[in-house]
């Protein structure tokens, strides 16, 4: 069974990651879609939110579950028999530094990684999480670019 991991901070949860996130569940058997706990970032949401709000919007993917996890990705997957990191991919600047990060994953698992990347789909090719907290810190509806119950959850955190 073909396991793969798509790894972010998903703060919040965008049209563009569901994007990915359904593509990705169509390719594979399993998509777990690892919410990165990082003491060094300083998210809008907490992880148990990121989580939630991951959870509610792939509860129609019978094949996608939602983790949280600490620590190096490539740790987390040797645990769990995952071969496959899912990136999305905007821009050229992405691909130089995920291609970076997927080599170095593989000479330090000392396993075989693959790192497969998918480029967003052209809707969605300008969309970013700090994107969507900039507009809503503003009051702008983000509608366009997040799940309603996500909007509401922003509109709320700024209010």
């Amino acid at each position: 069974m073909t396991r793969a991991i798509y790894p972010g901070s998903f703060d919040p949860v965008t049209y563009g990651h569901l994007d990915i996130i359904k593509r990705s569940a169509s390719m594979f058997e399993e998509v777990v879609v690892g919410v990165l706990n990082n003491s060094a970032k300083h998210p809008l949401f907490s992880t148990e939110e990121r989580v939630n709000m991951l959870k509610e919007s792939t509860k129609d993917f019978p094949n996608v579950s939602v983790i949280c996890f600490d620590g190096l990705l490539i740790d987390y997957m040797k645990e769990h028999d995952i071969s496959v990191i899912v990136r999305g991919l905007r821009a050229v600047t992405d691909f130089e530094y995920e291609l970076q990060i997927a080599q170095s994953n593989r000479i330090v698992s000392k396993e075989t990684i693959d790192t497969v990347f998918l480029t967003t789909s052209i809707d969605y090719a300008y969309l970013s999480s700090s994107i969507v907290r900039e507009y809503a810190s503003y009051g702008t509806d983000v509608s366009d670019f997040v799940p309603e119950f996500v909007a509401k959850k922003l509109r709320n955190r700024f209010q």
